[in-house]
């Protein structure tokens, strides 16, 4: 029987200190694909065992879905809205994927993706995919036990879900840039609403809705939510370049910067570091 270890790496964690305080860095920008996506994208496969899927994406789930198909031995057509960054559309291509360019928006290639009679991978509202991502953190409990408090970056939420069920009991923060938070938005309105998505980090957060099962799971589980500036997020992937040599995309970065802007009470917290498809380079 063929199992989700068998096609992601376990990626390390990095016990640093910031600003005299101490972090846990998870270090899942190293994974296949640059990105924790491939995590869920591959459970999903194993589920269907299907040859042939149909996704949309704005890049790095496009990129997941394109590497496990190659993976599994399947065929992925991925539909991306046109403003989708040629640096993931390239990385998609190159992984035998078949890209269709579709729309404006992450929910536009959606809508249309969702027309070709073909199983649909979704990006993070169903339970394969967030039970794919929930594996992140539970790697994080059984390297670092002590760590009491887990920032997550979240765009439709699938990977704060995972990390809500896999958390064994400790705080987790989704954190989303300030005009790109429609998991925020939906905590506050109790249900998931249209928001706008206009970030820096867009390209890897920029949901417009999110998942009403993700919704669910963060309700559960008492999850709660930061907004961080762009100019923050920015500056926040700089110091990780600057200060540990680690290079992310501004998504991959969003959680470090709500880690750096203080204001949460814990012991030990981790980051969880992911998006490494970028066209920044470190200067």
């Amino acid at each position: 029987m063929r199992t989700l270890s068998q096609y992601v790496r376990r990626t390390p964690v990095m016990r640093v200190t910031v600003d005299g305080r101490p972090l846990v860095l998870k270090l899942e920008h190293l994974q296949l694909t640059g990105s924790f996506k491939i995590r869920g994208a591959v459970n999903t496969l194993l589920s269907l065992n299907a040859s042939e899927v149909v996704t949309a994406s704005g890049g790095n789930h496009g990129i997941a879905v394109a590497q496990a198909a190659q993976l599994l031995g399947a065929h992925a057509t991925v539909f991306v809205p046109v403003t989708a960054p040629e640096t993931k559309t390239r990385r998609i291509e190159a992984l035998g994927a078949k890209l269709i360019r579709h729309g404006t928006t992450y929910s536009e290639a959606a809508e249309a993706a969702r027309e070709l009679d073909l199983p649909y991978i979704e990006a993070y509202n169903a339970l394969p995919v967030i039970e794919g991502q929930s594996t992140v953190t539970r790697e994080i409990v059984e390297d670092a036990p002590e760590v009491d408090t887990i920032f997550v970056a979240t765009g439709g939420g699938g990977l704060v879900a995972g990390a809500a069920l896999a958390s064994g009991g400790r705080h987790v923060v989704a954190v989303e840039p300030e005009n790109c938070c429609a998991v925020h938005n939906a905590l506050e309105a109790g249900e998931p609403v249209d928001s706008v998505v206009n970030s820096v980090a867009a390209d890897g957060l920029g949901a417009t809705r999110a998942g009403t099962l993700v919704l669910e799971i963060l309700q559960q589980h008492n999850v709660s939510s930061l907004l961080v500036p762009d100019a923050e997020i920015l500056s926040a992937r700089d110091r990780l370049w600057e200060e540990f040599r680690i290079a992310v995309e501004p998504a991959g970065a969003t959680a470090f910067a709500a880690f750096l802007r203080g204001g949460v009470t814990t012991e030990l917290p981790c980051v969880l570091l992911c998006g490494a498809n970028s066209e920044w380079r470190p200067s």
